[in-house]
């Protein structure tokens, strides 16, 4: 059977190129009442020019009318077909937090929320509460809770209403839903087994929100938790033995350095602010060969429902593009790891506009860059995983294959 990040690894090559992979998560839009998506509506004066000198398409990250999580958006991204390799959303979090999570244990990512009546789930964020007070509470769990039914519980702090959650026990697996009902206002939705391995974890998940909420009873927002993402650390082939290159992950959240760090890359400061990610890619210009950049905002933004500040984040990062481009990478391309519309609110099913600049590039006359444009430039729609297959090809660090 066909495999193709083994042909991946086996054409690779060691070579002085370096690739920057722009990751605005979310990025891909729906047209507003004015007709346009938030990219398009954004001035991208950067962007713009980049894509007139590139090519352009649409990146399809899992299959058609699939819509990606964050994840399986970013493997794709890195040429693993989210298909075939799956991480959890529990453990990437936990992991990128900085938590040792050992085999056999299992992870969930955790929210904050606001608990009503009826056990219905007013904000699932408990109105985004600061990054300072969702520590506090999570310290304050953690000196409380210590045991669920038999199984060690540990606790770590995310940002603003997020946190981690580390089960460590006999007989836990990750079969199981979400703790989760995805809506404000609707009620709430316990954990299940989705096979009957997974009864023992489903009954720890839905006790340990429980005691919880018995913890955080005087909580005005912050009096519950969410759960989901439930997982394990996974077997997959790492990203610098495949590429045969140094690779930087410059990220702030932790999901995304989790994922990171799974696949092998090198987590580096990154600081807090999207001024600092780009600090950072120059600062560490000459350590690395391959450079993640992500970009959290946009993606908020869009779950919030806001257009207009997605749009400015665009811009935001629109603006800081010349500080790549100063220091003359060989491949450049910016895309999102899925869409996620204001107009939904929620991630969406809509394949991801991309650029790919570099100085063997065929120009396809994009004029701009946004979701109208990019649908009809050279690269087509394209499985998101074979995009990195492209990336190393125009740094020259793919053999010929064959005679």
């Amino acid at each position: 059977m066909f495999d193709r990040l083994e042909m991946l690894r086996s054409l690779s090559i060691e070579k002085k190129t370096r690739m920057v992979l722009l990751v605005m998560d979310g990025l891909g839009g729906l047209p507003s009442a004015e007709g346009i998506t938030e990219l398009e509506a954004a001035a991208t004066p950067n962007l713009d020019a980049l894509a007139s000198l590139g090519e352009t398409g649409l990146l399809e990250m899992v299959d058609v009318g699939i819509t990606p999580g964050s994840g399986p958006g970013h493997l794709a991204l890195f040429g693993y077909d989210p298909r075939k390799h799956f991480i959890g959303r529990g453990v990437l979090e936990t992991i990128g937090i900085g938590a040792e999570v050992l085999p056999g244990e299992m992870c969930a990512r955790g929210n904050f929320c606001t608990w009503g009546e009826g056990d219905v789930i007013l904000d699932r964020r408990a109105g985004r509460i600061d990054t300072d007070s969702s520590t506090a509470l999570t310290a304050r769990l953690g000196r409380t809770i210590r045991e669920i039914d038999g199984v060690s519980v540990r606790f770590y702090p995310g940002i603003e209403h997020r946190f981690a959650v580390v089960l460590s026990g006999e007989g836990l697996n990750d079969r199981v839903t979400d703790a989760d009902p995805q809506s404000d206002g609707s009620p709430m939705s316990w954990s299940r087994p989705l096979e009957p391995i997974g009864t023992r974890t489903a009954n720890v998940i839905n006790s340990l929100i429980k005691k919880v909420r018995e913890v955080l009873s005087d909580e005005e927002k912050a009096n519950g938790c969410l759960l989901r993402g439930v997982s394990g650390t996974p077997d997959i082939p790492l990203f610098p033995d495949l590429y045969k290159m140094r690779s930087a992950a410059v990220a702030t959240y932790p999901m995304y350095r989790g994922l990171a760090r799974i696949v092998g890359m090198e987590v580096v400061d990154a600081g807090k602010t999207i001024e600092d990610l780009f600090q950072a890619v120059k600062r560490d210009w000459n350590s690395f060969d391959f450079f993640f950049v992500h970009v959290k905002y946009t993606d908020s933004r869009g779950e919030d429902g806001d257009f207009k500040a997605k749009r400015d984040v665009i811009e935001k990062v629109d603006s800081l593009v010349p500080q790549i481009l100063s220091l003359d990478p060989d491949v450049v391309v910016v895309t999102g790891d899925h869409s996620t519309p204001s107009k939904m609110g929620s991630h969406s099913w809509h394949p991801s506009p991309f650029l790919l600049f570099s100085r063997y590039v065929r120009p396809d006359g994009s004029e701009s860059f946004g979701e109208r444009v990019c649908a009809r430039g050279s690269l087509g729609l394209m499985p998101g995983h074979k995009m990195m297959g492209l990336m190393l090809a125009h740094a020259g660090r793919l053999a010929k294959y064959g005679a």
